[in-house]
């Protein structure tokens, strides 16, 4: 078995098709009507039809989850960050760890939460 996707939901497919090519360079694979698959497998899927298979509501900032990225240069990533998406809410500012790992945490345009750190 291997695990080919993650999915996440979001409320305007356009919008995050277009924040995730915006900071991570993430580009459209395939489009199936409310299903966008990006390269590096993260598929965006619209809430409107989540809703429909789980019948239940979507809860933005669970905090259950995070996609996790890695970047060399995270001091250009977090200008980058700032510069085009300049009202994103973070769980925390770039910090280092004791263990000498840089990370930023913030949640993207619809409470997904994402993770960027240098490589280990």
């Amino acid at each position: 078995m291997k695990l080919k996707n993650v999915l996440i939901v979001v409320k305007d497919i356009e919008k995050s098709k277009q924040f995730y090519h915006d900071l991570f360079g993430l580009d459209m694979v395939l489009d199936n009507d409310g299903n966008m698959i990006l390269t590096e497998g993260l598929v965006l899927q619209e809430e409107r039809t989540w809703k429909e298979f789980l019948k239940e509501e979507i809860i933005p900032e669970s905090n259950s989850c995070e996609l996790y990225f890695e970047e060399y240069n995270i001091e250009a990533f977090v200008q980058k960050l700032e510069k085009l998406y300049p009202s994103i809410k973070y769980v925390n500012r770039l910090m280092t760890h004791s263990w000498g790992q840089k990370v930023i945490r913030f949640y993207d345009l619809d409470g997904n939460l994402i993770e960027v750190g240098t490589p280990m």
